[in-house]
C-alpha cells in the first residue's frame, strides 16, 4: 500500500513538473514576443491623418509618422473611418522571382540569384476595400500575395546588417499582374509598366505593423474564401535586409516608400465579382473585390451605387 501510494505521488509530482515546465515555456515565449504597434492612414471627414490602431478603435497622432509624432486624445471607432493606402509612396518597388516555389524548375536560375526588383506606379496603389479593375485589352489578370516593406527613413547605400534600421514596418500587398501584357510571347510589352503598374494593380494595407520579424510570417491568399496561396516568408530567396540594401545602392529610398517582396507558388486569374484576401500573420487581412473597368460594384447593402469614372 505504501509503495502504491509512493508511486501515485511520484506520478503526481511528475505531472505537476511537466505542467509547470510547459507553463514556464509559454510565459517565456510570451515575454519574448515582439512589442508590436499598429498604424493606419485614415480619412475622417475632410481630414487625412495617421492613427494608432487600438483594437476596434483608432487614436489620431500629430506630427510626422516617420520623424517625430505624439498621440492625441482624439479617437474614432475603426468602423467609422475610411482606411487609406498606408503611405503616400513616391517609389513603389516589387520583387520578381523571389520565392523558389514561384520559379519553374528545381534550381534557382542564375539571374534570380541576385535580387530582381522592378517599379510599380504609385497610382497603382489601392486601399483595403478598394476595387481591382480588370482593364480593357487584358483580362488575364492574376493575384499575387506579398509581404510589403514600408521604408521609414532616407536610405542610400545601406549595408545589409543595418538595413532593418531603415524599415518602419510591414503591411500586406497584392501585386496584381496582367499576364498578356507581361508575358505573351507575341504581344507582350517591352516593359512591365502596365502589366504590373496599371491603376488599382497595387492593393496594400490595411495596417502598418512594427515589431514583427519579416523572416517568419505565414502568408495566405484566399480567392472567394478558397486558399490559393500559402507560404512562410522564411522561404524568401532574398530577405528583407538584403532587398532593402540592394535597392538602396541604386535608387535612394524615401520615407513611406513601399517594397513588395515577391509572391510564392502559382497564381491564377481573377474575374469580375471575385473577392481576394491577403492575410499575413500579425498584420491583418487585405480584402478587395474585382470588377471590369467601368463596371458598377454593389455596395455593402447590396444596392448598386454610383461611382466616379476610372
Amino acid at each position: 500500500m505504501h509503495r502504491r501510494t509512493s508511486m501515485f505521488q511520484l506520478c503526481q509530482l511528475t505531472t505537476m513538473f511537466v505542467v509547470f515546465s510547459l507553463a514556464f515555456q509559454g510565459l517565456s515565449r510570451a515575454e519574448d514576443a515582439p512589442d508590436t504597434k499598429k498604424f493606419a492612414r485614415i480619412k475622417v471627414g475632410d481630414k487625412t491623418t495617421f492613427a494608432i490602431v487600438e483594437g476596434d478603435q483608432v487614436r489620431e497622432i500629430k506630427g510626422n509618422l516617420f520623424r517625430k509624432w505624439e498621440e492625441t486624445d482624439i479617437t474614432h471607432a475603426l468602423s467609422d473611418v475610411k482606411i487609406l493606402v498606408p503611405t503616400s509612396a513616391r517609389h513603389v518597388f516589387a520583387m520578381a522571382g523571389n520565392y523558389k516555389s514561384h520559379l519553374a524548375g528545381a534550381e534557382v536560375p542564375k539571374k534570380f540569384q541576385i535580387p530582381q526588383p522592378f517599379f510599380k506606379s504609385p497610382s497603382s496603389l489601392l486601399p483595403e476595400g478598394g476595387v481591382i479593375r480588370i482593364p480593357p485589352g487584358d483580362e488575364n489578370v492574376h493575384y499575387e500575395a506579398e509581404l510589403v516593406v514600408v521604408i521609414g527613413k532616407r536610405a542610400k547605400n545601406v549595408p545589409v546588417e543595418k538595413a532593418m534600421d531603415y524599415v518602419f514596418g510591414l503591411t500586406c500587398g497584392n501585386d496584381v499582374s496582367a499576364r498578356t501584357w507581361q508575358n505573351d510571347p507575341e504581344t507582350k510589352d517591352v516593359q512591365w509598366w502596365r502589366g504590373k503598374g496599371a491603376d488599382t494593380f497595387g492593393p496594400c494595407g490595411p495596417f502598418i505593423v512594427q515589431g514583427l520579424d519579416p523572416s517568419n510570417l505565414k502568408m495566405t491568399l484566399r480567392l472567394n474564401g478558397e486558399v490559393r496561396q500559402e507560404e512562410n516568408t522564411s522561404q524568401l530567396l532574398h530577405d528583407v535586409p538584403s532587398t532593402v540594401s540592394f535597392i538602396s545602392k541604386h535608387v535612394t529610398l524615401l520615407p513611406g516608400d513601399l517594397i513588395f517582396t515577391g509572391t510564392p507558388g502559382k497564381t491564377d486569374r481573377m474575374k469580375s465579382g471575385d473577392v481576394v484576401e491577403v492575410e499575413i500573420e500579425g498584420i491583418g487581412i487585405l480584402r478587395n473585390t474585382v470588377a471590369k473597368k467601368g463596371e458598377r460594384v454593389k455596395g455593402a447593402k447590396g444596392k448598386k451605387r454610383k461611382r466616379k469614372k476610372d
